[in-house]
């Protein structure tokens, strides 16, 4: 079989829980071609999504293999994804503890009833502190200490960890919690995905040091909001506790938390991100627009002057911390002058990375039946202009760190003495890259200290200041854990 996944960090993660459930039931995981069945792990986020979801699981089917649609977008539509697409079986989060029997009923040609749609937070207690003992299955991606997985699939001694790793890299995502409690109203995921559940912490060590021994050098902390963390299970505070412990664990350089939400920012987080050693001093912070005025009709905090404020905290704590959000451009209601203040916004900002999306209706969302809707042309004119912005404003932001000392997470070599990576305020797939220029023995893994000399748009040119066996050179940090050069 097949297992092919789309969409963001934490359904890779579902993906990978998948992955070690279906070997454990006895099945092999192939390359699409020629597989008897494909899994596809969809996105159901936004409309471009959808669509990508619903042309791979066409294309999935082309070859003969039968198909199974899993992950957001078959959670959301169920029966009625079933009934548009007779092609798929639709398996909804429920079926992940019994991936392997559905498969194996799915290739003995049984059909498997879709589920209905409905709100998978009616499933938890409205109170987050009631939550642990409710009834209403374990998350995706939730699954972590099992007895029975067989070799090769997690260490031969301590925690067996329901997980198989799909991409070697010696970066990995790590799920910190699932679902959302805020009601942002262009929002459907909470409906899908559920009330905020987080992990216990003993099992988010335990899988940051099984990740570790496969070789992840960098955890990339994902959830639907990190900053929620902690508060089912009676510590608000929780994170800044869980960030040390995982930076300490052995093998890890660098632990960066995503999906950070302003309203919740709390200064001793700020403090614990911006000074605790192995973790990125990185603020993935949510804003999605600037407007007071639009914030409130989306249901969200702030407005531009009190964002400047909390960036001023941030920088003041950590002068050279990264930062990156998104907005969205167009929503119901939105003036030329709820535009100027998002303009005005951004270039006051200095942030690394930007995100422009234009607004478009999400079935199920009260958005959608508000009133003002802009044209689809107009809303597309907004995106491009700030889109322009956007990409001026972080290749300035980048050029700024010239003289910068930076950390490099080494990914991979470019060839004669160069090498890719990323700083600590580049994120995975989002945020740009580092290229080191660097003389001795350098492989992925290693963390290398070197200074900006140049940038290419959000992307940096840095050379190292000292390099791995080179008599002489400056010390730089190998991976922990790992045998040095």
């Amino acid at each position: 079989m097949s297992l092919v996944t789309l969409g963001c960090a934490r359904n890779e993660v579902d993906s990978e829980e998948l992955a070690a459930r279906l070997e454990a039931g006895g099945w092999t995981l192939s390359d699409t071609a020629g597989a008897a069945v494909v899994v596809v792990n969809t996105c159901g986020f936004i409309q471009a999504a959808k669509q990508e979801s619903i042309d791979e699981l066409l294309s999935a089917g082309s070859g003969g293999a039968k198909v199974v649609a899993a992950g957001c977008l078959a959670q959301r539509y169920g029966s009625e994804l079933a009934d548009a697409l007779p092609e798929a079986q639709v398996l909804s989060f429920d079926d992940y503890g019994d991936i392997a029997a559905r498969l194996d009923a799915v290739l003995a040609g049984q059909r498997w009833p879709a589920h209905a749609p409905g709100d998978r937070r009616r499933l938890l207690p409205i109170s987050p502190a009631e939550r642990r003992a409710a009834a209403g299955g374990r998350p995706p991606g939730h699954a972590t200490v099992q007895p029975d997985l067989p070799p090769g699939v997690a260490p031969a001694s301590g925690p067996r960890v329901m997980r198989r790793r799909l991409d070697g890299g010696v970066v990995a995502p790590l799920k910190i919690a699932s679902g959302c409690d805020r009601r942002c109203t262009f929002c459907a995921i909470p409906a899908f995905r559920g009330a905020f559940v987080s992990r216990a912490p003993g099992d988010l060590v335990a899988e940051a040091a099984w990740l570790a021994a496969q070789g992840v050098r960098e955890l990339f902390l994902v959830s639907e909001n990190s900053t929620s963390y902690g508060k089912d299970l009676g510590d608000l505070r929780l994170l800044e506790a869980v960030l040390p412990q995982l930076a300490g664990v052995p093998g890890i350089e660098r632990v960066r938390v995503s999906y950070l939400q302003p309203a919740e920012l709390r200064p001793g987080l700020v403090e614990v991100m911006s000074s605790t050693p192995g973790v990125a001093p990185y603020f993935d912070l949510s804003f999605q627009h600037a407007s007071g005025r639009v914030l409130r009709a989306m249901r969200r905090f702030g407005d531009r002057e009190r964002f400047c404020v909390l960036l001023d905290q941030v920088r003041q704590a950590c002068p050279e911390a990264g930062v990156r959000s998104n907005f969205i451009v167009g929503f119901p209601g939105e003036t030329e002058g709820d535009v100027a203040e998002l303009h005005r916004f951004l270039c006051d900002a200095r942030l690394d990375a930007i995100g422009i999306f234009g607004y478009s209706d999400e079935d199920g969302t009260e958005a959608a039946s508000l009133p003002g809707h802009l044209p689809a042309e107009e809303i597309a004119r907004r995106v491009e202009d700030l889109a322009d912005l956007a990409e001026e404003l972080m290749a300035q932001r980048a050029a700024e760190r010239a003289g910068e000392v930076v950390e490099v997470l080494i990914e991979e070599p470019l060839g004669e003495g160069r090498y890719g990576g990323r700083a600590a305020h580049q994120a995975p797939e989002a945020d740009g890259t580092t290229e080191v220029l660097a003389s001795g023995r350098v492989t992925a893994g290693d963390m290398i200290k070197a200074v900006v000399t140049g940038a290419d748009g959000a992307d940096l040119v840095a050379e190292a200041v000292g390099t791995p066996g080179v008599p002489g050179a400056a010390p730089v940090r190998p991976a922990r854990g790992a045998r040095a050069h």
